[in-house]
């Protein structure tokens, strides 16, 4: 049975809006809706979608017009156009609005503010010639998303009001249609009581979002059905038992089923999961209507303290998934939710957590197509509570329980058809009450199949799993050996991170030490990187615009911007980070026996679907490459395979074995030859150092003084070109410009290094120079460099030698004075004029990190100096790579001993340390370059944790020299 629901009689008020608003701050749900149903795509009856351009005006309150505009014959010719779907906001008219927990209003509850901008909506439309006579049914007018309140008249006639964001509604409106010249309007308010329901991390962005859908309802036509497709892995049989409001037949030709709707049926199948997800064509056929089925069969169940399906413990890859688009919002297109579950599963994800509402119904049919586990939550986020310690919270509140299980049924009852839906999610960040107890009591009742989650129920009261949020990397580990204490319940059950990884700007750093933990441990069962994209908009001023940009009163900056995407969908380093982290193939090796280690990570498919194969590198550079003979390991089988005979003698350079798992046919989400996983490790000793033996004194000038192919200022002893190319600038840098990672959150207790390194002044660091010393083979410049009111040093020493043709630079650093900080980085930088082509042997081709340098692979690489920046939607550091030991660059080569992270930019550190936009950044003539010794770890500390104590880069003695060389 579905929830069938009904407005609560709101109780007598000293005062409040107008009657004829009154519902905008009613509590209840909505009136005049139908009970909410199973979700289908498409069936043989007739439907007219209503999307387009509807005719729009916006008042700044919700009482500013009457509802004439609803009836026939008004003139709107003056009104503006907006497209539906769409928000208004992105459109020209208003602005968004960005919060991450704060209400942008005062908090009354169930009150808004009387300033409150409200869009009338107008769509004249005509019945296509083709459309069902009255006498041959009803017609339902379905809404699949509207912000945040909207009331509805069709042909003048009243039929309702809803909240209720992101979930459907639908109205019986048969009797209402005429042929031609329909009138549908629609008034949406932008705050209304649901808002204090809808309080999610994301920017406010009233209007009708999603699709609007005339359904014809022939006679005999489905109401809703509820298809229970198991699996029994034991017997490789599946049960199918499709209930229905509505007497029909189920038919699955590739099954030979052909019963009657509430008759089970039992069959051999092949089981839908994440990997291998086989779905069946059916069809439920009423009197009335037929409508496809895609028929998934598989068992969700709990069973020893693990999620299982098919009765095999899953171990979650996911993401948590916002809506977005930069320019329309949350309003997307089938083809962009395509888009976003290709680019998951070309990533290795197989899960995602719909945050923090269902998505569009249709993304859902794309994961039960292409494969990925969901965890559908709740339209529910009350967070702005927690700023008065959750007093007056509507989940503790019986008023409002009543919208409460009507948003839990709505979802429910959309979804409850998808094979890929495995777990329901009772919201996010609502706090605990009453209210959220009886949404779980229901589900449970009306769903057994599936699981229940809420990461604020801390000791699993209501729910079915132990789930918590950007908990550290020490406590997942006591977690996942059963030492977090807590109830007797709680560690009963399996444990996930429905967030961590925080990808906001550089980083997230730390994946790879999570994903050991999950992988060591059975109850962890895996967590969802926060999030999938950066919600930025498009915007002529700054690239894109985030929090603040459109002058809110309250916003909380590009925290909206921390996804794995940038917001045009072009995968960050991060993305690519997470990809080899979460590689469902560990390839492995020491290359010293001539075997590789193959061992298969997924849960359900073997391995007969990839191809490998390996190549062969000396110096960077591949020689040789061929298939390589792997079977089709079981999931968790492994195997040593033997390697062949490496394809020339390299001794006296560096080589390595690179193998590759790659798909080898065609797939519904990747071509054949898309690298799955890879695998590289050194098949002969480690590189042999650049040695540079002294066989030229330094000659002093009253100007210059020259050595080798160096020339230097007498006075200072600073560097000012090699050969023909003129160097700039060359010193110390231990500066870089905060990741959002080093400036953490503002609420966090712990140490935000970025905020330490300013107050020590590592921005602004003095270089005083202690002397220039020429001897016989050597020229010596001593410096000392500190910040200024700080006692705090680095003595530095740079001491040049040279061979006749090639310049060695040494730098030495010693700390003076009581360091307790890391530094942000060690190393030198430069600057050269007419810089553009880079050629490196290292790791590559994207930026890395020391926590974020799982996908750095080692080779030799090109770019361009523009090509070598990451567009972080707020500039910071970025584009080092890591592992580097010769880089060439404006006519210079340079190698190091030992390897070093090497970047280089238009801009100084402190210019991309002083923008806001990426429009801020303004290319200069001189390219400054940074080969660095050392670099702080990235962490997640934008809201998680930190660097890893072995990713500091402590003040410390160090050491380190780079070879340079005029290229010819």
């Amino acid at each position: 049975m579905s929830l069938r629901t009904s407005p609560t009689p709101g109780a007598a008020r000293a005062a409040g809006p107008p009657s004829a608003v009154r519902y905008v701050e009613d509590v209840s749900p909505g009136s005049g809706s139908l009970p909410p149903r199973a979700w289908y795509a498409s069936s043989d009856a007739t439907s007219l979608s209503l999307n387009g351009s509807w005719r729009f005006r916006l008042s700044a309150t919700a009482d500013a017009q009457d509802e004439s505009f609803a009836a026939a014959g008004y003139d709107a010719a003056d009104w503006a156009e907006v497209a539906v779907p769409g928000h208004w906001v992105l459109q020209g008219h208003g602005s968004p609005v960005y919060t991450n927990h704060l209400y942008p209003f005062p908090v009354d509850p169930p009150r808004v503010p009387t300033e409150n901008p409200t869009g009338d909506h107008l769509r004249v439309f005509d019945l296509p010639e083709d459309w069902p006579a009255p006498a041959d049914g009803g017609a339902v007018l379905r809404f699949d998303g509207v912000e945040s309140c909207a009331r509805v008249w069709l042909n003048g006639t009243d039929i309702g009001e809803f909240k209720g964001s992101r979930l459907p509604h639908e109205f019986a409106v048969g009797h209402l249609l005429r042929p031609v010249g329909n009138v549908l309007a629609v008034r949406v308010h932008q705050w209304s009581a649901g808002s204090y329901l809808e309080d999610q991390d994301q920017w406010w962005l009233p209007g009708i979002f999603r699709d609007v859908t005339l359904l014809h309802r022939p006679a005999g036509s489905a109401l809703d059905f509820f298809v229970h497709a198991s699996y029994d892995h034991v017997t490789g049989e599946g049960t199918l038992r499709v209930d229905s409001d509505v007497d029909g037949r189920v038919t699955v030709p590739a099954l030979d089923i052909d019963v009657a709707t509430g008759e089970p049926v039992t069959v051999p199948v092949e089981p839908w999961s994440a990997e291998t997800p086989r779905l069946y064509d059916g069809e439920l056929a009423t009197e009335g209507e037929r409508i496809p089925l895609r028929v998934g069969f598989r068992t969700v169940a709990l069973e020893n303290g693990l999620i299982k399906v098919n009765g095999t413990a899953v171990l979650f890859k996911g993401v948590n998934r916002h809506e977005w688009h930069p320019v329309r919002g949350r309003a997307l297109d089938l083809e962009t939710m395509r888009e976003d579950v290709l680019l998951m599963k070309r990533h290795n994800i197989n899960a995602v957590r719909t945050s923090h509402y269902p998505p569009h119904p249709a993304f859902l049919d794309l994961c039960d197509e292409y494969g990925l586990w969901v965890i559908d939550e709740c339209d529910l986020e009350t967070h702005g509570f927690v700023e008065q310690d959750w007093r007056d919270n509507p989940v503790d509140d019986d008023r409002w329980t009543p919208a409460l299980l009507d948003r839990a049924a709505r979802m429910v009852e959309r979804d409850k058809n998808h094979p890929s839906v495995v777990i329901w999610s009772l919201g996010n960040e609502a706090g605990t009450g009453r209210g959220l107890t009886a949404m779980a009591e229901w589900i449970h009742g009306r769903d057994t199949s599936r699981l229940v989650h809420y990461e604020g129920d801390l000791d699993c009261r209501d729910t079915d799993m132990y789930s918590r949020m950007y908990a550290f990397h020490d406590e997942v580990e006591r977690i996942g050996r059963g030492l977090d204490g807590g109830t007797a319940r709680r560690r009963r059950l399996p444990f996930i991170l429905c967030e961590y990884g925080h990808a906001m700007g550089n980083g997230p750093g730390g994946l790879a030490d999570y994903q050991r933990l999950f992988e060591a441990h059975e109850r962890l069962q895996g967590g969802f990187v926060w999030e999938w994209i950066d919600h930025g908009i498009e915007d002529g001023r700054y690239g894109y615009a985030y929090g603040g940009d459109f002058g809110e009163e309250l916003h909380d900056g590009n925290f909206v911007c921390d996804g794995l995407l940038f917001p045009d969908r072009t995968p960050s380093p991060g993305l690519v980070e997470f990809k080899k982290v979460i590689e469902p193939v560990r390839i492995g090796g020491d290359g010293a026996d001539g075997t590789v280690r193959i061992t298969n990570g997924h849960d359900f498919a073997d391995l007969s679907s990839l191809a490998f194969e390996w190549s062969y590198q000396v110096d960077g550079e591949s020689v040789g490459t061929g298939a390589l003979d792997v079977p089709p390991l079981a999931p968790g089988e492994s195997a040593d395979v033997e390697l062949p005979e490496p394809p020339v003698d390299a001794r006296g350079a560096e080589s390595w074995w690179t193998v590759r798992a790659l798909l080898a046919a065609d797939t519904a989400w990747a071509a054949k030859g898309h690298q799955v996983a890879w695998g590289q490790f050194a098949a002969a000793a480690a590189r042999p150092r650049p040695a540079v033996v002294p066989a030229r004194a330094p000659v002093a000038g009253d100007r210059l003084i020259t050595l080798g192919p160096g020339a230097f200022d007498a006075r200072t002893g600073a560097l000012t070109s090699i050969g023909g190319v003129s160097v700039e600038g060359l010193r110390l840098d231990v500066w870089r410009a905060p990741t959002d990672n080093d400036d953490g959150a503002e609420w966090q207790s712990d140490t935000r290094y970025a905020t330490l390194w300013r107050r020590l002044g590592l921005h602004r660091m003095r270089h005083r120079l202690d002397g220039v010393e020429v001897d016989d083979d050597a020229l010596t410049v001593r410096t000392r460099v500190a910040p200024a009111a700080r006692e705090a040093g680095l003595a530095t020493m740079y001491r040049w030698t040279s061979d006749g043709s090639r310049l060695r630079l040494t730098v030495s650093v010693t700390p003076e004075g009581d360091w307790t900080l890391p530094l942000p980085r060690l190393g030198i930088r430069f600057g050269l004029a007419g810089a553009d082509r880079v050629t490196w042997f290292g790791g590559g081709p994207g930026e890395a990190y020391p926590d974020t340098r799982a996908a750095s692979m080692v080779g030799r690489w090109q770019s361009t100096v523009d090509d070598l920046q990451t567009p972080y939607v707020r500039p910071q550091e970025n584009g080092a790579r890591a592992d580097v030991r010769w880089a060439e660059i404006g006519g210079l080569r340079v190698e190091g001993d030992p390897e070093f992270w090497f970047s280089a930019r238009r801009w100084t550190n402190e210019q991309l340390d002083a923008a806001r936009h990426r429009t801020d950044l303004v290319p200069g003539p001189t390219v400054w370059v940074n080969l660095d010794h050392g670099q702080h770890g990235i962490g997640s500390q934008s809201c998680g944790p930190g660097p890893l104590p072995r990713y500091f880069l402590n003040a410390g003695p160090a050491e380190f020299s780079f070879v340079f060389a005029e290229t010819d």
